[in-house]
């Protein structure tokens, strides 16, 4: 056979996400870009504020990455995303049961945070590019995470309005990506005539 095509409802979308779920990331993506706006038109926020504003995120990004996660899934790939789901919900619900946290261990659960979250993407990414063809979007946006959040991890004793600005723009930059995925995938869902790159046989 010189080609064959992933359609929609073989579970594929061309983003690496069953294609009922586009929404979940939607959520993701507008609350990383709110908590990125936060950070960088407040910098001088109070950490008190800022663990609020985090552990609300990560409660919010916990909750959907693990409802995603049984929505047609492999799976194995399934079992990556409930981990992520998890680690976000437990980094959720540490920093907002610890109030006096110190701004090291904040950044470092961050960091942590990112790291574990690139590296699932990643792991999902290429399980996906059997399937799909030509979408490298969610690799480089696993890599870009985890590279982030092993900087903060190791020098977590940098500046704190500069690591205000970093996270601020890498949360915005994320954001973004996964806008960009999730719409992707709502316009496969809304056409269902629409198909993946061919692969070859």
């Amino acid at each position: 056979m010189a080609n064959r095509n992933t359609d929609i409802h073989s579970g594929a979308t061309g983003t690496g996400m069953a294609p009922e779920r586009w929404w979940t990331l939607a959520v993701r993506g507008v609350m990383a870009i709110i908590f990125g706006l936060i950070a960088l038109i407040w910098p001088a926020i109070t950490l008190t504020a800022l663990v609020i504003v985090f552990g609300v995120y990560a409660l919010i990004n916990g909750a959907a990455t693990i409802l995603g996660a049984f929505r047609d899934r492999p799976s194995g790939e399934r079992g990556w995303l409930i981990l992520s789901g998890l680690v976000s919900l437990a980094a959720g619900i540490a920093v907002l049961v610890w109030p006096g946290i110190t701004a090291l261990v904040l950044i470092w659960l961050i960091g942590a945070w990112f790291l574990i979250t690139g590296i699932v993407e990643i792991v999902g990414a290429v399980m996906r590019r059997k399937e799909v063809e030509g979408d490298w979007s969610m690799i480089l946006n696993g890599v870009l995470a985890a590279i982030f959040g092993a900087i903060l991890m190791l020098w977590p004793g940098a500046g704190a309005l500069a690591l205000a600005a970093l996270i601020g723009i890498f949360a915005i930059v994320l954001g973004a990506a996964m806008l960009v995925l999730a719409f992707r995938a709502r316009h496969v869902t809304h056409h269902p005539g629409h198909r993946a790159h061919p692969m070859a046989a």
